[in-house]
């Protein structure tokens, strides 16, 4: 009966990528997105019971097959897009946004696509806003954003420039071990480790590019591809599935 059950393993398995590169498509086109793929791992051997419990027995051991062990997210840069909107950020290099959420804790996005709510805060294009102390004056004609993240306003019928505030972006010991939880948000883990703050271009984080935005790292070709080798090993897996079917069939019609 053990193939049974390692075939199943091994769909259960497939359908997991298969499920996670679906997903990566339908963000082909969504600004931030980062996309994740599967780490697979086989399932730990285990003794038989009734070798492991006679005196004296040479236990035998059966594999159990595979499992995906995780799904995690994958940083690479996207490509950046020129988007000449005063308040769209985007980061050339490490690090992240970080967000305000509403429970009161903290999320982390690299999408930043920036509006001024009512308070004169920045906020995502969902609302939350963002954790750093910026007051944009209402009566402000325009905003600028330096490479090291500094902000700046512009009156009407004045040519200074007047600073507001001073972004932050975060970093991670590990930032793949970060869990997302959607609309473009990830929050730290016990694996990610504590979030490090720093100005845009110290201490190895990037700097901003005011006007831009980050695209989606997904690439079609890579994707697709992938999927088709999934589609393969679950096809794959069923046939063994079937054949431990046939064998079983054929026993249970044994006769003398």
């Amino acid at each position: 009966m053990d193939a049974l059950f390692i075939s199943a393993t091994g769909m259960q398995a497939q359908q997991t990528q298969v499920e996670t590169i679906a997903n990566n498509l339908a963000n082909l086109n969504t600004i931030g997105f980062k996309k994740s793929h599967v780490s697979f791992e086989p399932l730990l051997p285990q003794a038989t019971v009734a070798d492991a419990t006679l005196a004296g027995a040479v236990p035998a051991y059966k594999g159990m097959g595979a499992a995906a062990a995780s799904v995690q997210p994958d940083f690479a840069p996207g490509e950046l897009k020129q988007t000449q909107r005063d308040l769209d950020l985007a980061i050339r290099g490490q690090g992240f946004f970080e967000i305000e959420l509403p429970d009161g804790t903290h999320g982390y996005s690299r999408h930043g696509a920036l509006n001024v709510n009512q308070e004169g805060a920045l906020v995502t294009a969902s609302g939350l806003a963002l954790s750093a102390a910026v007051s944009v004056p209402r009566d402000a004609e325009s905003v600028m954003m330096t490479a090291d993240g500094r902000v700046q306003v512009k009156y009407l019928n004045s040519d200074e420039l007047t600073d507001v505030g001073q972004l932050e972006l975060a970093q991670f010991a590990n930032p793949n071990a970060l869990k997302p939880i959607g609309d473009n948000l990830f929050i730290a883990t016990e694996n990610s480790g504590e979030a490090l703050y720093s100005r845009p271009g110290e201490n190895g984080l990037g700097t901003l590019a005011q006007g831009y935005l980050e695209a989606s790292n997904v690439q079609m070709v890579e994707e697709l591809t992938s999927l088709m080798a999934a589609q393969r090993a679950y096809e794959a897996n069923s046939k063994v599935l079937q054949a431990s079917d046939e064998l079983l069939g054929i026993i249970n019609n044994l006769r003398r």
